[in-house]
């Protein structure tokens, strides 16, 4: 075993490889080893990955119950939302700032809980004193402090890895000129952002751009829209999904028209309703029994009597 490592390493790995992250080296490696079942040793026959099939059955079976190979520690959570783990930092909710988590720590991430619960996952940090921040765990706090928002290093490493899109910039940009301040533009941005955690966030951004195509920053519009869109991607049982075309459409399934919300001129009012208000009179037919005073419709006390 240790000399087929060697003969790995030396084969593959000589010179080191670049890549961006663990998973896209475990990706490359596992190309290496699909390739070496090709592989002959000496001059056998038949190649290694032959040779492993013949003998995988009489192999023992692996256990049914996984083994889990992380770390377990309980680091408390500092001022800034964030945990410390093998001298890199990792973001947390907000609301947990001073109370202690457990954090599993695996070979390529970082699984924090509170309780039974799952609150952050990490790709795990290779790089001493580095920091892994997610924006949405920061929201709650650029709420009351929007003015730090634009310089958050939480909302750069969105950008950098593109979960901060160019949708939400286009938003965020018309939302500061329709509400004409910074703040106030920014405070609508996160009450839509904070969406993301009850709907998907395909969904979310088909409301942001239904927003946007309308002229409209309004985060209740963006809500209805983003529904619309969660509900039209997971269609009931039974139900066509909304890219198909049902026959007699004429290609239009799916197709929401959403009128923006306009104020009224100065001057106007809303035309009068001079509708009737209801009544309930006709349902008086359905009564079985009727006060005498209400005339001759009158029905008897008696059950069974005649009527003449």
């Amino acid at each position: 075993m240790e000399g087929e490592g060697g003969r790995f390493r030396r084969t593959h790995l000589v010179p080191m490889p670049q890549v961006d992250s663990l998973a896209e080296l475990n990706v490359l490696l596992a190309g290496y080893d699909e390739r070496d079942d090709a592989r002959r040793i000496a001059d056998r026959t038949h190649s290694v990955g032959h040779d492993f099939a013949r003998e995988a059955t009489a192999l023992t079976p692996l256990p049914a119950d996984a083994f889990e190979t992380g770390v377990t520690l309980s680091p408390r959570v500092d001022r800034y939302a964030r945990v410390t783990v093998r001298q890199c930092r990792y973001s947390v909710p907000a609301k947990l700032i001073g109370r202690r988590v457990r954090v599993l720590l695996r070979a390529t991430e970082v699984l924090v809980f509170d309780g039974a619960r799952t609150v952050a996952a990490h790709p795990r940090a290779t790089v001493r004193g580095a920091e892994v921040l997610v924006l949405d765990h920061y929201l709650e706090v650029l709420a009351r402090k929007p003015g730090a928002r634009p310089g958050a290093t939480a909302l750069a490493q969105a950008r950098a890895t593109g979960a901060f899109t160019a949708t939400q910039e286009a938003f965020w940009a018309a939302a500061r000129t329709a509400a004409g301040s910074d703040a106030a533009g920014t405070r609508v941005l996160i009450e839509v952002l904070l969406l993301h955690r009850r709907l998907p966030a395909s969904a979310v951004i088909a409301g942001m751009t239904a927003a946007l195509a309308l002229g409209v920053t309004n985060p209740e519009l963006v809500t209805v829209e983003a529904r619309r869109a969660a509900t039209l991607a997971t269609p009931a049982p039974g139900q066509q999904p909304a890219s198909g075309h049902p026959a007699g459409t004429g290609g239009q399934s799916g197709r929401v028209l959403t009128l923006p919300e306009r104020p009224l001129a100065p001057g106007t009012a809303l035309p009068a309703d001079e509708r009737p208000l209801p009544t309930v009179t006709p349902y008086d037919q359905l009564l079985r029994r009727r006060d005498p005073a209400s005339g001759p419709d009158s029905r008897p006390d008696t059950p069974g009597e005649a009527v003449s």
